[in-house]
């Protein structure tokens, strides 16, 4: 790395999705690659990375939050690099230096394999840097990784989205849907396998459209995808997200019967219980399409595990309109729901509607819709206490030394004593359940 000063260390913090995570995994092999070690705080490190999130206005606060402690670090050691990398760096581009000018390199999630170059570039110019590609020419997948331990993994096989939903600013950050090469898939969960990862967890924006835009060189589609990683030696489960409801096909839930690895649980976001907002949503089905399908998922999986995404306070969101949503949400039942606050993303449709809800009538709903998740979820693993489930460990609980974590493969999180290592499959006999996890014993 060219500069007077030798860089040794990085700081890398992660905002948002599973698919952030997996890109930091990415970032965190380049950077090991120009020779830099990772460090866990930000004020050891030579070079501070944000790999950030732009869906919601959370991810915005918070990284506005740690670029004033960047900032500050900075002040203290000019030559300290700091670096935003993902979908923020991509919407906000050449505006974001000019909000932050102590931001030395901005990269976008296309245009990750170009880092060590725009660092480079940074300290041999003295100038900003910056590439915001829209379309994926090298996959972040096959970048070198620094993959966090335990027996389980996640593997791109897609990236961006061509839906369009009006309140959504993926398609606009991360370009329209391209599907990764299957073979290329198989190999990397082979290597996973034989490295000793149990558990494989499928990525992309919308997992179900998988092999379907247009120019696709293979001939696989989602089902036969996995089928062929069912296959793989080793992999003991898969799983998969995200998916859209639309594109949940009968092949799709075939697959999910019958073959042996993939997991029972599907995250199958709602975003709204009322058609009028679906419709303003643009989410291509209706309140009655996705009780038709959650019956037939259910009819074909008895012992599926539903999740779901809900946004509260889309623009023009009536009363009536949320009361839709809890109804829908209780006549489903489903095992958790992550619940949003509606965000105007610049660049969206929905940004530039009328009736955008005043804070205090979103944050109000949001109590209620939150309230009747954890009553819902508790009820549903309520059902479990007195069974036998079979978990994946993980490794050690963080609230209680004596217990180790580990999933079911509903992706129910169980804690239970022992010292069981990481990878085990454990046999554990349910003894209490709360919303938000489950606590059992382990049985031979």
């Amino acid at each position: 790395m060219s500069s007077t000063r030798t860089y040794e260390t990085y700081y890398l913090r992660t905002f948002g999705c599973q698919m952030n995570e997996h890109d930091s995994e990415r970032i965190a092999g380049l950077l090991a690659g120009m020779g830099l070690r990772p460090v866990d705080g930000p004020q050891r490190g030579d070079v501070l990375v944000y790999n950030t999130c732009s869906i919601r206005e959370k991810a915005d606060t918070r990284l506005t939050g740690h670029l004033g402690e960047a900032r500050r670090l900075k002040a203290e050691d000019r030559r300290r690099l700091v670096i935003v990398a993902g979908c923020l760096a991509q919407s906000r581009q050449e505006g974001f230096f000019q909000q932050f000018p102590f931001v030395d390199v901005l990269v976008g999630p296309q245009s990750l394999h170009e880092l060590p170059l725009l660092i480079e570039e940074r300290l041999e110019t003295g100038r900003h840097a910056g590439s915001f590609q829209r379309r994926t020419t090298v996959w972040s997948a096959d970048l070198p990784r620094v993959r966090r331990t335990g027996p389980s993994a996640w593997v791109q096989i897609m990236t961006g989205c061509s839906n369009y939903c009006t309140y959504c600013i993926v398609p606009h950050v991360r370009g329209p849907e391209a599907s990764r090469p299957a073979a290329d898939i198989a190999r990397e969960v082979r290597e996973l396998a034989a490295a000793g990862v149990r558990e494989v967890t499928l990525l992309g924006q919308n997992v179900n459209a998988y092999g379907r835009e247009p120019g696709f060189a293979g001939a696989e589609d989602f089902p036969a995808l996995l089928e062929a990683l069912a296959d793989v030696s080793g992999i003991e489960r898969i799983r998969f997200m995200t998916s859209h409801p639309k594109d949940v096909s009968p092949r799709l839930l075939e697959a999910m019967a019958e073959l042996a690895p993939v997991c029972e649980h599907l995250h199958l976001p709602l975003q709204s219980g009322s058609d009028r907002i679906l419709a303003a949503m643009r989410r291509r089905y209706d309140r009655a399409t996705y009780l038709d399908l959650v019956g037939r998922l259910r009819s074909r999986l008895p012992g599926l595990a539903l999740t779901t995404d809900i946004i509260v306070g889309f623009p023009s969101e009536t009363e009536a309109d949320f009361a839709d949503t809890l109804s829908l949400l209780e006549e489903v039942g489903h095992d958790g729901a992550f619940t949003f606050i509606y965000s105007p993303r610049r660049g969206t449709k929905a940004a530039s509607l009328p009736g955008q809800l005043p804070r205090e009538v979103t944050e109000e709903r949001l109590a209620r819709l939150v309230a009747l998740a954890q009553r819902l979820a508790t009820d549903r693993n309520q059902k479990l206490v007195g069974t036998v489930e079979e978990i994946l460990v993980e490794g050690r609980s963080k609230n209680d030394s004596s217990m180790v974590k580990g999933r079911t493969r509903t992706h129910k999180t169980v804690n239970v004593p022992g010292d069981f290592p990481p990878g085990e499959l454990v046999q554990v006999l349910i003894r209490s359940a709360s919303s938000t996890s489950l606590v059992g014993v382990a049985v031979p």
